[in-house]
């Protein structure tokens, strides 16, 4: 009887550790989830959603044409990403597009539009 050599076997090559996640807070999200902003007007908000979920918003009535944002709020899984300014951003963008006028109750967006003179021809400054 013959003896064979038994079937060749491929064993897997070594390799690199896998990389850590780029943040280990919980609810922290991944670089490839996606950002999005929506004008929701029934609910007189615009929405800034990240990887499928509502991370937060910035809440507006509207009277003599002008958008009057009153809050903003970002949930605190997603806290420190800028989040608050996009959802601003879009929605001052969206007024100016809209052909209106935007005036900021809401202390976080006062502290933002002040910061940025681009929308100086949109908000109509609050007076003391």
């Amino acid at each position: 009887m013959a003896v064979t050599d038994p079937p060749a076997v491929t064993l897997p090559t070594p390799s690199a550790p896998p990389a850590a996640p780029p943040s280990t807070r919980p609810g922290a999200v991944l670089p490839e989830a996606r950002q999005v902003v929506l004008h929701v007007p029934e609910k007189r908000r615009y929405e800034v959603h990240v990887g499928g979920r509502r991370a937060g918003f910035t809440e507006y009535f509207e009277s003599e044409g002008r958008r009057v944002f009153v809050h903003t709020e970002v949930g605190q899984a997603f806290s420190g990403r800028g989040l608050a300014s996009a959802v601003v951003r879009h929605a001052l963008e969206q007024t100016r597009t809209d052909g209106r006028r935007a005036a900021a109750i809401c202390p976080f967006v006062s502290r933002w539009v002040a910061a940025h003179p681009e929308f100086d021809d949109v908000v109509v400054q609050r007076r003391p």
